[in-house]
């Protein structure tokens, strides 16, 4: 994706942001099986124990790249205003003091346990101290980043405000699946990651988690190179229905299968398969119904001008079918547009014959 947003616009530094983000992680899964390569089969790769401890410290720019200076600088590539510099300036040395205090610190590697840090100051355990000292000011950073952009949202009109919401759609799917995938992890901790019996979810899970981080990037391309740009709202519209129209179906399926479970322990003193089929035939019953309540909800809600118009185009649509004066048809459509766009002032001109007549309403 930053590939493809420098060949089309080299002057925005967000593209060649999204390189040096997607170089650091292609970097950081070379070197991984690097050193544990290099460890296996000692004398086959040079500096594996370097390897590791340069994979351990990559993560730093890897993560702060894409959660600052992105956010900071989207979509133009300029920063909202010059008091944003000293916070840019800041995400730097942040970045740069940490990435420099896990190298140099002494101890174990995180990604190759039991070895030791072949950077590490072992006569200076302080280092250690102070990076993780440092370390809180990232999250902080990333924060403050995400802030700059809500600001710039509410000062935004037209195709940026479309960009920032590609972004923003995006930030908010990943960091939803992660907090289920969080939530998820601490009910079955010593579960984690295994196929047996009915945590195979927790896997699909956390696979999703890892594949979500992927949207960021290309809401990213799409919102600078404008492909669409408009399909964001459609694109919020239906996650908000059918997320919440997913959620509904499946509680209501659970919870139909516990109720008829029970009544069928009451009634007859064993389970039966019966409530399986009658909460599927439920589920289907409702799809439909359910999908529109919660369409119209979100409509209201959410989408409520749109909304209006639609329906005042709706109601327009059927006095066009039944009106025949043409004077009550001209103050219908002059209305209509007043309310749907709400313009200052509204001209209607009429064709009658060669000699064209106008009207004008305030």
């Amino acid at each position: 994706m930053g590939a493809l947003i420098v060949s089309r616009h080299p002057e925005n530094p967000i593209g060649w942001l999204c390189l040096a983000d997607g170089f650091l992680w292609m970097t950081t899964d070379m070197l991984d099986y690097h050193s544990v390569y290099g460890i296996a089969k000692p004398g086959s790769l040079p500096f594996p124990l370097g390897a590791a401890a340069i994979n351990d410290l990559l993560w730093v720019p890897s993560v702060g790249l894409l959660a600052t200076y992105v956010f900071l600088l989207f979509p133009n590539g300029r920063l909202p205003s010059r008091r944003w510099r000293l916070l840019a300036w800041l995400s730097g040395v942040v970045k740069v003091s940490v990435s420099v205090g896990v190298m140099l610190s002494p101890g174990c590697l995180d990604t190759l346990k039991g070895m030791r840090n072949p950077f590490g100051l072992e006569a200076a355990p302080w280092v250690t101290t102070v990076a993780y000292a440092i370390l809180p000011l990232l999250p902080l950073c990333m924060l403050a980043s995400a802030l700059s952009l809500v600001l710039r949202y509410r000062r935004s009109k037209g195709d940026e405000r479309q960009q920032i919401k590609w972004i923003a759609f995006a930030a908010s799917l990943v960091a939803l699946v992660y907090l289920i995938t969080m939530v998820a992890s601490f009910t079955h901790p010593s579960e984690a990651w295994t196929t047996a019996g009915s945590v195979w979810w927790l896997n699909l899970l956390t696979i999703a988690a890892l594949l979500s981080f992927v949207t960021i990037p290309i809401a990213v391309g799409v919102a600078i190179l404008k492909y669409r740009l408009y399909d964001i709202d459609l694109i919020i519209n239906r996650t908000l229905v059918y997320g919440t129209l997913t959620a509904t179906l499946v509680a209501l399926y659970f919870g139909g299968i516990v109720v008829s479970q029970r009544l069928f322990v009451l009634l007859t003193g064993q389970k039966s398969t019966l409530a399986v089929v009658a909460s599927t035939l439920l589920i289907a019953a409702l799809f439909t119904p359910l999908r529109r309540r919660i369409q119209r909800f979100i409509d209201r809600r959410f989408y409520r001008r749109k909304y209006d118009a639609a329906k005042t185009f709706q109601a327009f649509s059927a006095k066009l079918r039944d009106e025949t004066d043409l004077n009550a048809l001209n103050a219908e459509l002059v209305g209509m547009v007043r309310e749907t766009m709400q313009p200052a002032h509204v001209y209607l001109w009429l064709r009658s014959g060669t000699a064209p007549k106008r009207q004008q309403t305030d």
